[in-house]
This record gives structure tokens, sequence and C-alpha cells, in this order.
């Protein structure tokens, strides 16, 4: 491991422990909270309030799910893991994508249902409930907030949180409309918008995580700029087999074949391309296999076998 990948890993390992603390606060608040709103759920016959009761056990398992891939991406590289178990963070994140997904079509299903014979609805208690739910998931959120590794990881576990926010929210609103106007239409329509917003952040969710596991470049990385900011650079004849890739988050890498101008000094030009590439794009780690260009390239022959 080189200097700058163990300094990477360290300054990773201290930010990990001091988020998995914030995590479990968050754990600890939505799955005491989730048990209330299950009982209120049932007892007040309210759709938007057990919704946000499964939405909650899915924070939970977001937020537990987050805490193991902060765990294993604090490991250091070893035996085939050559860039350690970072990737475990994109993982987490995509399947947390995966589950929102999953359960704003159930919801989603159940509130069309319901939408077409409205329930009866005891709409003060949602109220109290919701607005409980509500204080809950901004604790939970802020706690998840101050973690200070901004990874894909931390940022699906808050999502689910601060969807689940409007969920309460929403359930908190249907319950006064319940109980005001008698419009028991208001649960289950409280319940689509969640839905909506679930759905919405899902897709974000997997987006992101596609990209990084398929290798796409980095968000606000162009791959041509940076190839022309390369062949631009003094000395460089040609650049190619160039892959700019993720990691994980706020990990880049690349790779590049540069051919040099026979007589120049390949070691030299290494190294000021790899200053380049660290101060104007942010990629710290590197591989340039840098080459004199052959006589048969510069003629534009083929070698013969």
């Amino acid at each position: 491991m080189s200097a700058h990948d163990h300094a990477h890993h360290h300054q990773h390992v201290i930010s990990a422990d001091a988020d998995r603390g914030k995590l479990r606060l968050a754990l600890g608040l939505i799955l005491g909270f989730m048990l209330v709103e299950v009982a209120a759920g049932v007892i007040a016959g309210s759709l938007a309030l057990l919704s946000d009761a499964a939405h909650m056990l899915t924070d939970a398992a977001a937020v537990g799910l987050a805490l193991t891939a902060l765990g294993l991406a604090a490991r250091p590289p070893s035996g085939r893991f050559t860039f350690g178990l970072g990737r475990a963070e994109i993982l987490s994140a995509q399947i947390n994508g995966a589950t929102l997904l999953v359960l704003a079509g159930v919801i989603g299903f159940e509130a069309v249902r319901r939408l077409l014979d409205p329930p009866a609805v005891e709409g003060g208690l949602v109220i109290v409930v919701g607005l409980l739910g509500a204080a809950v998931n901004i604790a939970a959120a802020w706690a998840l907030a101050r973690a200070q590794r901004r990874s894909l990881n931390v940022e699906g576990a808050r999502a689910h949180v601060l969807t689940d926010l409007y969920a309460s929210l929403g359930a908190a609103l249907a319950g006064a409309l319940v109980l005001v106007f008698g419009w028991r239409e208001a649960d289950p329509v409280a319940a689509l918008v969640v839905a909506g917003l679930m759905l919405r952040t899902a897709w974000s969710l997997l987006r992101d995580s596609g990209r990084i596991l398929l290798e796409g470049a980095p968000a606000g990385m162009d791959p041509e700029a940076i190839g022309r900011a390369l062949a631009g650079h003094p000395g460089v004849v040609e650049v190619h087999d160039l892959h700019v890739w993720e990691v994980t988050t706020d990990f880049p890498a690349l790779a590049a074949h540069v051919l040099v101008a026979p007589g120049d000094d390949c070691h030299r030009i290494r190294r000021e391309l790899q200053g380049v590439l660290g101060e104007r794009f942010g990629i710290r780690h590197t591989t340039l296999q840098v080459d004199h260009e052959r006589a048969d390239q510069l003629l534009d022959i083929e070698p013969r076998g």
C-alpha cells in the first residue's frame, strides 16, 4: 500500500468510527418509535401510520446495513480485495434504493385500494403519533447529517429517514383533515404522496450506485476533458486506454497509456501528469504507463510479425 493509500485508509477508519456512533443513535430512535407506531396504526385503523411504521422498519434496516457497510469499508486492503471493501458502501446504497422502490409499490397499491373504499380512521390519534414520528425522524436525520463521511451509503440511510419524516408529517396532516372535515380519503392520499417521494429517492440512489458499480466516470468528471488535458501536456504525443472510475465514494481512480516523444524524460512527464490530475481534477490514485513513441508508430507502419 502506498503512503497516500495508507493515509486515505487511516482517515477513513477514524471517520467510520465516529460515524458508527451517529448511526447507532439513529437506529435506536427509529426502532423504539416503530413499535409505538405499529400499535397506534392498528388501533387508529390508519394506513398512513402503518405505512410510516413499515417505512421505519426499512429505515432501521437501511441504517443497520449502513453500519455494517461502514465497518467493512474501514477494513484495510488484503488478500483478494486489493482496493479494500469500500464498495460495500455502494452495495448498501443500492440495496437501500431497491427496498425503497419495493415498499413504494406496496404502499401505493394499498393506498389506491383504500381510495376506492375509505375505512374509518381515528384522526386524533393519527395526529399525535404522526407529529411524534416527525420529531423522532428529525432527531435521527440530525444524527446522520452530523456524520463526517459524505458517502452514498450514509446518504442512502439519511434518504430513508428524510422520506419517513415526510410520511410522518403527511400522516399527521391526513389525521387533521379526517378529524376536522371528515375526509376519509386524506389518509390514503397522504400514503400515495409518500410513495411518490420514496420512488424519487429510490431512483436517485439506484442511479448513483449503479454508475459506480458499472465503473462509470465519477459525477462531475468528464473523461474527454481529462484526456485532452493529458494529451495537451508538453512532451505528450498520444494518450489512449484512458479509464476513469470511482472505487467508492470520494475515491476516484485513473489508468492510461501515454506516449511521449523519443528522447523525452518519461519519469519527469509522468510526475507532471500526476500533478495535473491531482490539482485540476482531484484524482490522486493514478496508474500511468508512459512509453516513448517508436519509429514504426511515427511512420504509421504496422510492424511485421
